[in-house]
Formats: structure tokens, sequence, C-alpha cells
């Protein structure tokens, strides 16, 4: 286990190094001189501008400049971004609030995706199998942010039931409605993915003889069948999570949170380009360890893959 974990790490270096370089060249070669951006409209000597261009390393070659932030990355210093605060501190502020709305999307997902793929996949073809269905694919088609703005209306302005603004600082409550908002499109996914995965597992050979043994409709659905069709659900999820990291733009706007999204949003507005290669590397770091984690659960679920059979 431990020497596959190592060879799947080494895996993941030429990958990063690869994310990395594309999103440092998109970012500043699509955004313009930086400090020009930053000067704005006021105009600035050529030794103040010599004078930045040296401190953020802007007088180098591209390539030179992302050595540089690769060595920045490893010590988790990331420098001091355009507004003169420390991009490490910026981060490390609003990536517990992101994370902590990506964990309730992911519960979200998986609780209520299974649960309902797994009632709409052993009862294929009813009412109740139709029903989930068309809910999932209206899901699919409604945009987040018509979701988001219908919730906080519901919730927050009519039935007062939930904060309209989450602010500074939100706890777990104040997560939920966001979280449901953030999940829900996923939760959609999941519960057909779930659904087509036990509607084929259910006439397989083992499930009929694991029901002519004489197990009961619950040992066989937990242990025969729900096992089995779980991969390509896993697989998504893993995925997932990293999506829901950048996919929170949208529902942090909304309801105000002060996340990674939000800062993103800031610092693509602002011309802040080291802090937004700074989040777009971390949201690439947690998508591989997303999906080593992933790996790790194939072994668990079906073990063929952890005896390399």
């Amino acid at each position: 286990m431990i020497w596959y974990i190592a060879r799947r790490l080494l895996q993941m270096i030429p990958v990063f190094l690869g994310a990395t370089l594309i999103i440092y060249l998109l970012t500043f070669y699509t955004s313009g001189d930086p400090i020009l951006t930053l000067a704005g409209d006021k105009p600035i000597s050529p030794a103040v501008e010599q004078r930045l261009r040296e401190q953020y390393n802007l007088d180098k070659p591209v390539l030179v400049q992302w050595l540089i932030y690769l060595g920045n990355v490893v010590t988790l210093d990331l420098g001091v971004g355009f507004n003169g605060r420390s991009i490490s501190e910026q981060i490390a502020q609003a990536f517990p609030t992101t994370f902590k709305l990506a964990l309730i999307a992911v519960a979200v997902e998986t609780t209520f995706g299974v649960i309902a793929g797994v009632i709409a996949g052993l009862r294929k073809g009813t009412f109740i199998d139709t029903t989930l269905l068309m809910l999932s694919l209206l899901l699919i088609a409604t945009p987040t942010f018509v979701i988001g703005f219908v919730a906080q209306f519901v919730l927050g302005v009519k039935l007062g039931i939930a904060p309209i603004n989450v602010g500074r600082d939100p706890s777990w409550e104040n997560l939920l409605v966001p979280g449901f908002v953030l999940g829900a499109v996923s939760f959609a996914y999941v519960l057909r993915l779930t659904r087509t995965s036990i509607a084929e597992t259910v006439p397989s050979d083992h499930v009929r003889t694991a029901t002519a043994k004489g197990l009961s409709r619950g040992g066989v659905v937990s242990r025969h069948i729900l096992r089995n069709s779980l991969i390509p659900v896993v697989t998504f999820i893993g995925a997932d999570l990293g999506a829901l990291m950048g996919g929170a733009i949208v529902t942090e706007r909304i309801f105000n949170v002060p996340g990674i999204g939000t800062l993103l949003f800031k610092s693509i507005n602002d011309g802040e380009s080291p802090l937004v290669v700074s989040l777009v590397t971390l949201m690439v770091i947690i998508f591989l360890l997303s999906n080593l984690v992933v790996d790790l659960l194939y072994g668990v679920l079906d073990p063929r893959i952890r005896y390399g059979k």
C-alpha cells in the first residue's frame, strides 16, 4: 500500500508541473501587463515601474518566473499580492470556509444521491423511478444561480429559516443552504449514476446466486449489489470535489460567503495575477489528492483491485 501511494504521488508530479505551467502562462499572457493594471489611470514613473517589476520578478523570463513560483509553492510562501497582502494569509483565511461548504455539498450528493439512486435502481420502471429521474433531470437543466436565488428567496425571505447572507466567519449551520445549493446538480448526477449501476447489477449471476442461497434482501443489496455498483459513483464524487471548490464561485457570490470562490472572483476583477495563479494551483492540488483517495477506495470496494487481479 505504501509503495502504491508513493508511485501514485510520483505520477502526480508531472501532472502538477504541467498544469501549473499552463495556468501560469495563460494567466500572465492573457491578463495584460500587471504593472499597468496595478497603476490603473494613475501615471507611474519608470523608476517605480522598474522597482515593482523586480519585486514581482516580472523582469525575468516567464519560465524563470514559473520556477521561482514553484519554489514558493514548495516552501508554502507564495509571496505578496499586488494589494500588498500576503497571498498565503489570504488563502488561509478563505480556504476553511470553502472547504466546509464543499464538504456539505459532497455529503448531500453522496448521502441523498446514493439513497435515491438505490431506490430508483431497485424499482426500475416504476412511478418512483420515473419521478426521481425527472427530478434529477430538472436539477441538471436548472443553472446553479437559479437554484441559489430560489433557495435564498424561499428559505431566507419568505420563510425566514435561513440567513440570506452568510457574512464573515460562517458556522456550519449558516453554510447548510449554500452547501445544498452547491451540491444540488451533483446530487442529480450521483442519483443517475447509482440508479444505472444498480439496475445493471441486479440481474447479475452473483446476485441471483446470493438470493438463491437465502440471503436477506438487505444483505444482497448491501453486500452484492451496492458495493459492486459504487465504483463509478466514487469516481465521480472524487473528481467532483475539486470541481466543487472551483464551482463555489457562483454559490458564494449569491450567499456572500467569504471563501475561495469569492476571493478568486475578486482577484480576477482586480487583476491580481499572483493570487489567481495560487488559487487555481490550490484547486489542482485538491483535485490530484481527491483522485488519489478515489484510487485507494477502489481497493476497498473491489477486492480484485486490492490484490492486483
